[in-house]
């Protein structure tokens, strides 16, 4: 392989390279030990529901109700701890419960029913952020700081976030189900060609169950991480945090027509929008002008995705 054949496959890291040399010299601040150590920390949530929504985008579909999953997992376990007495480690579990419960309703309306993926996630986006309200009442709910439910956002071992190893175990367990696992592979058949998975037997419908379960799961763990981290759960914990979840994993070669994309792409998009936020705000960059360059990096590789598949076509 020449140095042009290496570039094109790892362009996705000489672009993350390049983007902490451009913060560094900017403001030497962004390299320190410190504020690596809190990239680390931002990303995690970022990482952890990129690694569902992967498996998503693979199959050509989408998920708009994962920022709001985070929000209600944030509400219902925050809710069951201090309104309810309920032990922690079990309303943990409740709340991804509630998760998966909802990744199962979607599957439903997308596999069963045949609601397009984009309608049936942003109807389950709607209704449950209306619900988050009024389990809340629309007002936080604070949790005790110095518990053992700081360990998932707040702990570290050594100088390493337990929420960045949460994050990077559920990279590895990504990575593992999209190539040693038969149904990961059904993920990318499914993708590639859903009429043909379906005639040389895959079965689709319950591929779309176990896919957006799989998402809303990993997108209820983020939101575990959230509350853990912030001590209390707001109602706009997760509010549009499915874009940069879309960005992250589009960013990482994934692609939105469905078929093509590695675990590995996924991490250095994730690591490419957790350093490009945080160098922004080193810089002190405006909160809109921020909106404005997420969006553009979001429409820029969906674009470059677009215009390969088109070339491929050809």
């Amino acid at each position: 392989m020449n140095v042009k054949d290496l570039a094109k496959k790892n362009a996705i890291w000489l672009i993350f390279i390049a983007e902490i040399l451009i913060f560094t010299v900017v403001n030497p601040v962004f390299i320190t030990p410190s504020n690596l150590v809190a990239i680390a920390r931002q990303v995690a949530v970022y990482g952890i529901a990129s690694v569902g929504m992967t498996f998503v985008i693979l199959i050509a579909g989408i998920d708009l109700s994962a920022g709001t999953i985070i929000t209600l997992v944030n509400v219902v376990c925050a809710y069951c701890i201090i309104n309810m007495g309920v032990n922690l480690w079990v309303a943990t579990i409740i709340a991804l419960c509630v998760a998966v419960v909802i990744g199962i309703l979607n599957g439903f309306m997308v596999a069963t029913i045949g609601i397009p993926a984009i309608i049936a996630t942003f109807a389950s986006q709607t209704i449950f952020e209306g619900l988050a309200y009024i389990i809340s009442g629309g007002m936080p709910i604070a949790l005790e700081r110095n518990t053992a439910f700081d360990l998932f956002g707040r702990w570290s071992v050594g100088i390493v976030p337990v929420s960045a190893i949460i994050m990077i175990i559920c990279f590895v367990v990504g990575a593992f189900i999209l190539t040693r696992t038969y149904f990961g592979r059904y993920f990318y058949a499914i993708g590639g060609n859903e009429e043909a998975a379906e005639l040389s037997g895959i079965r689709v419908n319950r591929m779309k169950y176990l896919i957006y379960s799989l998402s809303a799961f990993f997108a209820g763990l983020a939101g575990i991480v959230t509350l853990s981290r912030t001590g209390s759960a707001q109602n706009t914990a997760g509010k549009g945090l499915e874009f940069d979840f879309i960005t992250c994993v589009v960013l990482g070669g994934v692609s939105v027509n469905g078929g093509v994309g590695s675990m590995s792409g996924v991490i250095a998009g994730v690591l490419i929008i957790g350093a490009l936020k945080n160098g922004m705000i080193l810089m002190n960059v405006n909160q809109y002008v921020q909106m404005i360059v997420k969006g553009v990096v979001l429409a820029v590789a969906v674009g470059l995705d677009c215009m390969s598949k088109k070339r491929q076509t050809m």
